[in-house]
């Protein structure tokens, strides 16, 4: 049998969709909120999100992008419930003002799902002045998380159902720095930059800031998991910044690449499956749990990176 197709313990394998990992969930009554979800898995995960009754916000940088999705998904699903708020990740301001744009509709959040990001950009730094890729794939997530935490728990507790955090991270994220995984006194050295390792160091990121929130939960005693996945090696616009392969990734790669509604599965997965209740700070591959670097799970480092992030965005 091809590794592909072989289930794991969910039942589930890296050529399932996510409309077959969430087949028979009755979401309606959940509000959901999907970053980057104008492409790509983002896209996906937010119609399937809808297809199952959930109410999705979606955050995206370009609106008119955000709208023509939203369209396009009512004409399949005429009942679907959709909002479209913008959300630059790459700055703060953006950030605050989608959170209080979402405070503003008076709605519950049941589901976060940091979706967005970027991979393999040339150096640049953010509107904030941070390396682009830590400033998108985490920075942003991490202080958008955090303003909408409260609403989160009163949602928990109001309700009495169990709020999920969802961090897409990557296996790149084993290609992190060899010098600690992340370069804290240098996150914005262009010396030092490398585009891989600067993208490996944002994924690590996700994972130690999923783990580090379930932590924080389980101590809180708040009914809210964080977990963190790979989706899988997808054909996206993610290697646009390097033209070779690029088209490598979007010809060849076919063959061997998971498509959108593969690539959103796990992200499906881990949002709605009722198999994943009260998991918290894992890890999830192809539907599945899986086991990240040694380095993505090592407290100290989360919770360095939780104080430096803290700092970051005050």
């Amino acid at each position: 049998m091809w590794p592909f197709v072989r289930k794991g313990e969910s039942g589930f394998s890296w050529y399932s969709t996510a409309e077959e990992v969430t087949d028979g969930i009755d979401a309606s009554g959940l509000t959901a909120i999907v970053t980057g979800a104008s492409s790509g898995i983002g896209t996906e995960t937010t119609r399937v999100l809808a297809l199952r009754g959930a109410h999705v916000v979606m955050g995206v940088r370009n609106v008119s992008a955000g709208a023509t999705v939203k369209n396009e998904i009512l004409k399949e699903i005429p009942n679907a419930q959709i909002d479209v708020l913008e959300l630059d990740l790459t700055s703060m301001a953006s950030v605050r003002k989608f959170a209080s744009d979402f405070k503003a509709m008076n709605l519950p959040l049941n589901i976060l799902i940091n979706n967005a990001g970027v991979m393999a950009t040339p150096f640049s730094l953010s509107e904030d002045g941070i390396e682009l890729q830590f400033a998108t794939n985490h920075v942003g997530h991490f202080l958008l998380t955090d303003l909408l935490l409260e609403n989160m728990k009163n949602t928990s507790r109001k309700s009495n159902t169990e709020g999920r955090i969802v961090i897409v991270s990557s296996e790149g994220h084993k290609f992190a720095y060899r010098e600690g995984g992340i370069l804290f006194d240098k996150i914005n050295d262009q010396s030092v930059y490398n585009t891989i390792a600067a993208y490996g160091q944002s994924k690590l990121a996700n994972i130690l800031h999923a783990n580090e929130l379930s932590s924080r939960f389980k101590e809180e005693g708040v009914e809210i998991t964080a977990n963190s996945l790979h989706p899988g090696s997808i054909i996206t616009n993610l290697l646009r910044y390097h033209s070779i392969l690029d088209v490598l990734h979007r010809t060849l790669g076919k063959l061997v690449l998971k498509n959108a509604k593969q690539g959103a599965a796990t992200t499906c997965y881990v949002a709605l499956h009722p198999k994943v209740k009260g998991v918290t700070g894992r890890y999830f591959c192809d539907s599945n749990l899986y086991e990240p670097s040694a380095r993505a799970k090592d407290t100290d480092l989360g919770k360095k990176l939780w104080d430096f992030s803290m700092n970051l965005i005050s």
